[in-house]
């Protein structure tokens, strides 16, 4: 069967932009973090939206997604959850998605039928091997261990297996439950806490720069990178490449690729 033009483009566009990815970790796996932000119940739908539209697209482009720590909301949708992507070039893809996304629409939860505006960050992590020295005080770490929650096998609820891991001097906080034993969750969660110290640190450095060139950064907008609009009308808008997409629905069935070429094509 004869590959059609947009197939053909689909695959140059990706190998152009993985000859694109110099960054030190962009062939790594990926951890990402979704966290609900203002609107209450429909920040955490939010979440679950957005959550299920990245493991969509992880799902056309062959990636694996494992979650590993998932925090469910009182109501509704989720709190947070955190998944690894696992596949060649995870992180060098969704470091596109680093940031605040923003939704309109008209929320199901509001008896009224009035418009509300949700927020949810989604923080991307590579996934660093035993190669990567990140040095870390143990007497800095306070581990706690609990019952894991959802699902996640035979042993949840039953053994004390999930773990809570606390940066004391950063404040920083990583949890994994979803791993099989205690001990491979803590493996996980010392990964994403290692990557989590190495962005600190990028960032300090970063921010000591700017100091240097006297550079200010506006912060109306905070960290925010796109939106989805639902209602009056539809549309996703990034704000940092102005690529848009009137068809909303598909955005969230997973075709992102278009926002993250638009983004990673600026550098």
């Amino acid at each position: 069967m004869k590959e059609s033009f947009e197939d053909i483009k689909s695959r140059y566009d990706k190998f152009r932009l993985e000859t694109l990815m110099k960054g030190e970790f962009d062939a790594n796996n990926a951890i990402i973090t979704l966290h609900a932000g203002a609107g209450g119940t429909e920040a955490m739908d939010w979440v679950q939206m957005l959550f299920r539209m990245y493991s969509r697209w992880a799902d056309k482009n062959g990636f694996e997604v494992r979650v590993l720590d998932l925090l469910e909301g009182e109501e509704a949708g989720i709190k947070s959850v955190t998944a690894a992507i696992n596949g060649e070039y995870a992180y060098g893809y969704l470091k596109a998605e680093k940031g605040v996304h923003r939704l309109v629409r008209i929320s199901p939860f509001d008896s009224s039928g009035r418009r509300h505006t949700s927020f949810a960050s989604m923080e991307v992590l590579p996934e660093l091997d035993d190669t990567v020295e990140v040095e870390i005080n143990p007497d800095d770490i306070k581990m706690d261990v609990y019952r894991a929650s959802g699902a996640g096998g035979q042993h949840v609820n039953k053994t004390s297996s999930a773990v809570r891991l606390t940066h004391i001097p950063t404040g920083i906080i990583v949890a994994c439950q979803n791993e099989r034993s205690q001990f491979q969750n803590r493996e996980m969660a010392m990964k994403m806490l290692k990557a989590k110290l190495l962005e600190l640190k990028e960032k300090e450095q970063a921010e000591k720069i700017n100091q240097i060139k006297g550079e200010q950064k506006d912060i109306a907008w905070g960290n925010q990178i796109r939106s989805y609009v639902f209602c009056p009308y539809t549309l996703v808008k990034d704000h940092r490449t102005n690529y848009e997409e009137g068809n909303v629905q598909k955005v969230m069935d997973g075709e992102i690729d278009p926002f993250i070429q638009a983004y990673l094509s600026m550098f």
